[in-house]
């Protein structure tokens, strides 16, 4: 079989101003794809409604350019909401999700990628106590599926019903080779959150794991890159991917940039953003040297 030609991802969320580290990640990201002579797309993960700004992503780009980061071809999550619609469908119609009522704190954080908590150094979701998960044996779940593909649209929240006690493997390519087991390392994680709004147009948003697995797949990536701090979260997308017949592309997780204090850099760390860098004079250069 025939290699597929490499296809790469810049995947910003407009949800704060760059740092550092967003800018180190998305530069190997740009090597790696121009020296494959392959595709790159910028993906603008922009489906956290409540922190995601017209004004951040207009500077998310402009400062990748800056930067001399260039890509191919564009698109952006909100205009894709039926694409994660039909997984979820699918996901319902093989019993592999299922309707969940836990807490907002839970929900909340699935809004976006993990690595986007503050305070968080690695992924961070909750370990799931399965307290909506059916019992007995994955079933298909008919009803709630039949209920998706009528005009009421989905207003509930759903869960990916994970095997249990199963180790995940994978070797990345920049981390080495990684096993995370289902039960002990993570659970039953959301894929769908419910609507925050009574508008009847509200069907709510995928997960970002969701999401990102249907976003990969159907722009065809063959490796993506991003930071460790993802690691666990790509055993989760792998699952997400077998149980929606999608390949899985190559990973390469990269190093964490810190600040003094040794913690990882986050949109909190506003000195480091590359707006305020490059307002203080410093050239793209000075920081590409910085990496």
């Amino acid at each position: 079989m025939s290699t597929p030609p490499y296809t790469g991802r810049l995947a910003p969320s407009p949800t704060g101003l760059l740092h550092l580290g967003h800018a180190r990640t998305f530069f190997i990201a740009h090597q790696r794809a121009r020296a494959a002579n392959g595709t790159l797309y910028l993906r603008d993960e922009d489906l956290d409604p409540q922190r995601s700004r017209p004004n951040f992503s207009i500077a998310m780009r402009e400062d990748l350019l800056w930067l001399g980061l260039t890509w191919d071809a564009e698109l952006r999550q909100s205009d894709r909401l039926p694409l994660y619609l039909a997984a979820l469908h699918q996901l319902l119609a093989a019993g592999l999700a299922y309707p969940c009522s836990c807490s907002r704190r839970d929900l909340a954080l699935s809004a976006h990628a993990p690595h986007e908590d503050p305070a968080a150094e690695s992924d961070d979701e909750l370990l799931y106590n399965n307290r909506c998960r059916p019992t007995g044996p994955v079933a298909n779940l008919s009803g709630p599926a039949a209920d998706l593909s009528n005009a009421r649209r989905p207003r509930r929240t759903y869960r990916f019903r994970t095997p249990d006690h199963t180790p995940i493997s994978f070797t990345d390519l920049h981390a080495g080779p990684q096993t995370f087991t289902t039960s002990t390392d993570f659970g039953d994680f959301l894929i769908w959150r419910k609507p925050l709004t009574s508008n009847p147009s509200d069907i709510g948003l995928p997960s970002y794991q969701l999401a990102c697995v249907v976003d990969d797949a159907l722009t065809h990536i063959t490796e993506v890159v991003r930071g460790r701090d993802l690691l666990k979260s790509t055993a989760r997308q792998i699952l997400l991917q077998r149980a929606l017949g999608y390949s899985t592309p190559t990973y390469f997780h990269c190093d964490l940039m810190r600040d003094s204090d040794g913690l990882r850099l986050a949109k909190r760390h506003d000195a480091l953003a590359l707006r305020t860098l490059r307002a203080n004079g410093l050239s793209p250069a000075d920081i590409l040297a910085m990496f």
